[in-house]
């Protein structure tokens, strides 16, 4: 059955859904409040596309990513590029887990890696380090091929200003559609879990060494941090765990009020906080790297301690909301809710009695 969908954000889960639900032939439509897609929290993190090395304390994070990161590349080849050297390293001291057991759990979660370097990088104070095929993604590319795509399904400047949810319909700013899909992550309505909401800065470094390539390098497990690659070749980002986040707040509205008072005096201290965390393990970093200037999102997060960033998605009468922390769930998010809506409630069904034990007794009695 075709339904009318209207989805709010236009991130990579809200154009996912969107350019999904429209091949299946679907009125789709997608509600953004800024200028462009991608504009939020999607187009403002560390470029990442996850195999699952990243979440050696959550198996279902794990398994979600390593299973959507090769259909991310068959669904999108244009939109992320090869990292050349994807190093996870595991520290002596400040990790949650040791090396042996790291790369025990990678093994038998079925991700390939490798033990050889193929740059001389002087790494101090790690057990052991693992090379991956994760992937950095191409944000610009990524905003013109679904503006292309959705053309006039993607309503730009367009915020959501009421929801009416009938029983056979919601109304969005006063347009009928069956279903609606939340895509915000919380920020328009609050999932039904435990969620925090982090304002963050994200540092951008620019690679002094134009000849030779820096490779993506993270450390694992715990709060640490790491230096990855963007779209831009010569560019980088550095996050951490401890410093990354300014706060954690009980609503999007709180985050927001502080994420717009982010100045310089506080960019600078998480400069320095974040630079002598990074020293630690690469001496040669701020040798290495130059400050570019900083980058503010909104992270929401599940408050649990072992690191769920698995896809979720829950259904409340006609509205949908959609939950991750990874951008290669997005396949989990469009089956989950393409399942729920393909369902016909049991009420509409009349319970029958089973034939079984008759077919026996007729097939006995020949």
């Amino acid at each position: 059955m075709a339904y009318t969908i209207a989805i709010i954000g236009a991130g990579w889960y809200g154009c996912h859904l969107a350019t999904s639900f429209d091949a299946l032939g679907m009125d789709v439509k997608v509600f953004e409040m800024n200028t462009r897609p991608l504009h939020e929290a999607s187009g403002n993190n560390q470029f990442r596309l996850h195999l699952g090395f990243h979440y050696a304390r959550h198996y279902n994070t794990r398994m979600q990513s390593r299973d959507g990161y090769m259909r991310f590349i068959e669904r999108y080849p244009s939109l992320s590029g090869h990292v050349v050297n994807n190093i996870y390293a595991v520290p002596k001291h400040d990790s949650l887990i040791d090396f042996l057991t790291y790369r025990l759990i990678m093994t038998s979660s079925g991700l390939d890696f490798s033990e050889k370097i193929n740059i001389n990088l002087d790494i101090k104070n790690i057990e052991g380090y693992l090379i991956t095929e994760e992937r950095v993604l191409h944000t610009e590319t990524a905003r013109s091929y679904f503006k292309q795509r959705l053309a006039d399904k993607l309503i730009l400047n367009e915020r959501i200003s009421s929801i009416e949810e009938k029983s056979d319909c919601c109304y969005v700013n006063g347009e009928r559609f069956d279903y609606v899909i939340d895509a915000t992550w919380g920020h328009f309505t609050k999932p039904p879990m435990d969620v925090i909401y982090e304002p963050t800065i994200l540092l951008y470094y620019e690679s002094l060494d134009k000849k030779n390539i820096f490779p993506a390098l993270t450390f694992v497990d715990g709060p640490l941090c790491s230096i990855y690659p963007t779209e831009e070749p010569t560019l980088y980002t550095l996050s951490s765990v401890p410093y990354t986040p300014v706060g954690r707040y009980a609503t999007a509205s709180e985050a927001r009020v502080v994420k717009n008072k982010l100045n310089e005096t506080v960019v600078l201290s998480k400069v320095k906080q974040m630079e002598e965390q990074i020293a630690h393990y690469v001496p040669d970093f701020r040798d290495r790297f130059r400050f570019v200037g900083p980058q503010f999102a909104i992270k929401t997060k599940p408050t649990s301690s072992h690191d769920d960033r698995s896809c979720h998605v829950f259904k409340q009468g006609r509205i949908f909301s959609v939950m991750s922390g990874k951008i290669d769930t997005v396949f989990f998010a469009s089956e989950r809710i393409l399942s729920t809506l393909e369902s016909i409630p049991d009420s509409q069904f009349v319970k029958t009695p089973s034939l079984l034990m008759k077919e026996i007794n007729d097939m006995a009695n020949g």
